[in-house]
């Protein structure tokens, strides 16, 4: 008998706008062999349920969003804060469309390859935060590997136009790694964003597998990048927990980061999208939360740590951006990794090779 369900197919949710939706792959990770993993059926523990969104406010946005045709990583990756922000008129914008050229394995927004650049969608998203009101605004996207400059320019023109819509309002964007392009950073920066913030996602030995588009030191180093561009500009990156990591992997990771003078550091749990996700390895407690924000602020010198089980990037921005003060660079201020391949392109390149058609890899993962 013949088995086609969409567990073999990968994770490709349907009704995307912006893009032709591909699979993500198999769920399953070399880092997980022999790991007593968490299946997706079982309960969650108390501390990370939460209220299903709905309020006045949610539904006043949500038909903001749908009537601009904009986008907010808030729906595509299902985050757990959706009420209490949506609730709070806070927000967090995707731009560059709602299908990303990377196929991370922990990550609910859609992969594959898209199909247009909306080059209005700068004005729509100033014009909904005037509309809104907002005092801060966190502004993300898709990888958009396809483009030369993987989007900073949309970036920097969203920046530019919400400073002039709304004087006062302070920006933060959470960018890709624009694949180590280091103009497509000076493009993002020389456009004046509050705070800089790049995820590093995950430790050095889960990050090939999770991350197959990305490189761990690229990440690291483009944030120290950040400071010899302007060190006056606040940077900031996050860590989901729950994915195999180790206590001296985490330690390890904050070593590095504070190596490139990164000043605020988010760390989550990791809830799993869907069964093509890779599972949940562990849940991780509130109480550690409480000792990761105390050695990261204590131990590793990160200016502020924001850790709980359903902290994501943008929790609490607006307080980070009025009560942080950034520090100076670091010893990492070059990008490192620019010109490697990731583990993904590589792998593209070895299929080419054995299909004979040697070449440069395709953009993208």
């Amino acid at each position: 008998m013949s088995i086609d369900t969409e567990a073999t197919r990968g994770y490709a949710p349907a009704g995307k706008d912006t893009g032709v939706v591909k699979p993500k792959g198999t769920s399953r990770i070399r880092a997980h062999e022999g790991l007593d993993t968490i299946d997706i059926r079982s309960r969650k523990p108390s501390w990370l349920k939460v209220r299903s969104p709905g309020g006045l406010n949610y539904l006043r946005l949500k038909k903001m969003m749908r009537s601009e045709g904009l986008h907010t990583v808030c729906e595509e990756a299902g985050c757990p804060n959706i009420g209490e922000c949506w609730e709070a008129g806070t927000a967090t914008f995707m731009i560059l469309g709602d299908v990303c050229t990377r196929a991370c394995k922990y990550c609910g927004v859609a992969h594959g390859m898209p199909t247009e650049l909306d080059e209005d969608e700068p004005r729509r998203v100033a014009q909904t935060v005037k509309e809104m009101a907002l005092e801060h605004v966190v502004i993300t996207s898709v990888n958009r590997d396809e483009l030369p400059d993987g989007g900073a320019g949309i970036y920097a023109e969203t920046i530019r136009r919400i400073h002039d819509a709304v004087p006062g309002c302070s920006v933060e964007v959470l960018i890709p790694d624009f694949k180590g392009d280091e103009d497509a950073l000076k493009t993002v920066v020389d456009a004046g964003p509050a705070i800089l913030g790049h995820n590093l996602e995950t430790v050095l030995r889960l990050h090939p597998d999770v991350r197959p588009g990305g490189r761990y030191w690229r990440s690291i180093s483009y944030l120290g990048a950040v400071k010899r561009l302007d060190a006056g500009m606040l940077t900031k990156t996050g860590i989901i927990l729950g994915m195999g990591e180790e206590e001296d992997e985490i330690r390890q990771a904050m070593k590095d980061l504070r190596e490139a003078a990164v000043d605020i550091l988010t760390l989550g749990q990791y809830l799993r999208p869907s069964p093509m996700h890779i599972p949940v390895a562990r849940w991780v407690t509130p109480d550690e939360f409480v000792e990761w924000k105390r050695v990261g602020e204590e131990e590793y010198g990160f200016r502020h740590v924001e850790a709980g089980p359903l902290v994501r990037s943008s929790y609490h921005a607006k307080e980070q951006a009025r009560e942080v003060e950034a520090g100076g660079p670091g010893a990492i201020r070059n990008v490192m990794e620019a010109d490697i391949p990731a583990p993904a392109e590589m792998r593209l390149d070895l299929v080419q090779l054995e299909l004979g058609r040697p070449g440069r890899a395709l953009k993208g993962a």
